[in-house]
């Protein structure tokens, strides 16, 4: 005899089902009538048709709360389907608003989570407009089920949890807070290769207040918006007075983790101010030098001409007898990484030609002829960090080591 294979339920109302509601009930008949139908012989569903149609309507009209069964009727065949008529109560929800409030979050932070969110609203009007007030305990499972969702796809590094108060004016009380892993500590680090690094000190403690907003904001968040983030940092030292009058463009990169790392570099394309030091070892008396000089201060002041050109005065400073030197030069931009230059010693009254190579980020081959002593130095340097550099130098009477700070 022929059998009920499957069974699908059909749940219809003339108004107030919101279609995320309907798919739930709609799931909840066909688990019923499954049981009740599925594998019977079908005249013996036909026999009890009536029965089986009062027994689930009887089921239904308790279960759904807000919603009076109006009819069930059973189309008993190999594949059944089931149809529930519904009547909603008249007492519907009209509107919804939505209160969202985002725990424990910085306003900078709070702002990027609020946009990620903006739409979160419509999650709840589509469930709830149009629903019978007292169906609204009814479907707070499927509106958890929705939100998670919603918060999958838009932010996911954070939980909301909801509170409804069910009203024709129904209000939502959403709060959003975040997952683990979250940022523990901040490493902080400002440079530039454009004006000594020890002028950014003033402006280190304003910074650092700055990014450690994003202490205890999750991991995942700040790599996502890691480029917003840096872009409004940089956009803020920017413009700083100072910084304006240097006309200062600033890059900041952040490194997302729970030890987070933010790099702030700041150069002007307008000058280039640069303090150096350094200190020469195995560099040893001769005609044209003195061990006196071995230790030396540098201080370059240039004014950019183009992106390529510029002019420059450079003040020498051998601290050891407190002898200054200063020379006037030209430099220019001959290829990526490579500059040619030209220096007038004021004190020798002669010319340097010198040229520079970046073989890569950390190594410079250097080369220079001092017309005055008729004589040639090379220099091969690797860039430990930031501040300290070490340089091979050579010219046709010695070798030495050369320790480089830069200030």
């Amino acid at each position: 005899m022929p059998r009920v294979e499957t069974v699908s339920a059909e749940v219809m109302a003339e108004h107030s089902l919101p279609p995320i509601v309907k798919q739930r009930m709609e799931k909840s008949v066909q688990n019923i009538a499954d049981q009740l139908l599925s594998g019977n012989d079908i005249n013996a569903v036909h026999a009890k048709q009536a029965e089986k149609e009062r027994l689930i309507r009887d089921v239904f009209d308790k279960v759904l709360v807000g919603y009076t069964v109006k009819r069930v009727r059973i189309v008993p065949q190999s594949e059944c389907k089931v149809v529930v008529e519904l009547i909603p109560w008249s007492d519907t929800i009209k509107t919804v608003k939505v209160n969202t409030v985002v725990e424990g979050m910085p306003p900078r932070v709070e702002k990027l989570a609020r946009r990620d969110v903006s739409g979160i609203d419509t999650v709840f009007a589509s469930t709830l407009t149009g629903l019978p007030i007292a169906a609204a305990d009814w479907t707070n499972g499927v509106l958890k089920h929705s939100v998670e969702s919603y918060m999958a796809e838009h932010l996911p590094e954070f939980r909301a949890d909801f509170e409804l108060q069910a009203d024709e004016k129904a209000s939502v009380s959403l709060v959003i807070y975040p997952r683990l892993p979250v940022v523990r500590t901040i490493d902080l680090a400002m440079r530039s290769d454009t004006v000594p690094n020890f002028t950014l000190l003033n402006h280190r403690e304003l910074m650092q207040e700055k990014v450690n907003d994003l202490v205890g904001v999750p991991v995942a968040f700040v790599k996502r918006h890691s480029k917003e983030l840096a872009d409004e940092y940089a956009k803020e030292l920017d413009s700083l007075a100072d910084f304006k009058a240097l006309a200062m463009q600033t890059k900041v990169k952040i490194a997302a983790s729970e030890r987070l790392q933010v790099m702030s570099r700041s150069d002007t394309t307008r000058y280039r101010l640069r303090l150096i030091g350094w200190q020469d070892i195995g560099h040893d008396d001769n005609n044209l030098h003195k061990q006196n000089d071995n230790l030396q201060f540098r201080f370059h002041a240039g004014q950019m001409l183009s992106q390529q050109d510029e002019l420059f005065l450079l003040v020498k400073l051998m601290p050891q007898y407190m002898n200054w030197g200063w020379e006037c030069g030209y430099d220019r931009l001959l290829h990526q990484g490579m500059h040619g230059q030209i220096r007038y010693d004021m004190k020798r009254h002669n010319f340097i030609l010198a040229a520079a190579k970046d073989l890569t980020k950390r190594v410079t081959m250097r080369y220079e002829y001092r017309l005055a002593d008729n004589l040639s130095e090379a220099g091969l340097g690797y860039k430990l960090h930031d501040f300290l550099s070490i340089e091979y130098v050579f010219d046709s009477e010695q070798n030495w080591l050369r320790l480089i700070g830069n200030f």
